[in-house]
């Protein structure tokens, strides 16, 4: 692991010394992502799976979600680094989760609105998740990225050649 007193960001501006700052969050892509869905769902009810299968298949995904987000979360406060991508990062994780994705959080969270899509049985929630994953793709991790690379050239490069942004 990487300390901050290693590696620091220091242009003079308070964004470029954290990943995630300004209304284009995570939380609020996906709950935003959410709210559409199930607005889209109350005009628009047209279902994805049979009624027989839709709450077990997306029990099962929302439980998988929230252990996938539990155990990412409990790696980086294990890790001493903070959650909240509006907090600089102190270290590159590499454990847990971290393994085998670089983003497991926003994994769990595509996960959870995919689950809750198959649990409500609601085509429109499902829809909805595919501006969230490309806002996602194309502004937030990219960002996340050029900020992790700058903060950590020599842990983060090598990191990113070894592990998937999402599985």
């Amino acid at each position: 692991m990487v300390h901050d007193s290693e590696h620091a960001v220091s242009s003079g501006h308070p964004a470029a010394d954290v990943a995630n700052f300004g209304p284009v969050r995570p939380p609020f892509v996906y709950l935003g992502s959410i709210v559409l869905g199930l607005l889209v769902h109350s005009f628009w009810p047209v279902r994805v799976l049979p009624a027989s299968v839709s709450v077990p298949v997306g029990v099962v995904v929302v439980l998988a979600a929230g252990a996938l987000f539990i155990s990412a979360v409990r790696t980086f406060r294990k890790a001493g680094t903070p959650v909240p991508g509006n907090v600089p990062t102190t270290t590159i994780v590499r454990t847990g989760p971290y393994r085998f994705s670089r983003n497991p959080i926003y994994l769990a969270f595509t996960l959870f609105q995919a689950g809750l899509a198959a649990w409500v049985n609601s085509l429109g929630v499902l829809l909805t998740l595919l501006p969230a994953l490309a806002l996602m793709a194309l502004v937030v991790i990219p960002r996340e990225e050029r900020y992790l690379e700058a903060r950590f050239p020599s842990e983060y490069l090598p990191y990113k050649r070894v592990v998937r942004r999402w599985l």
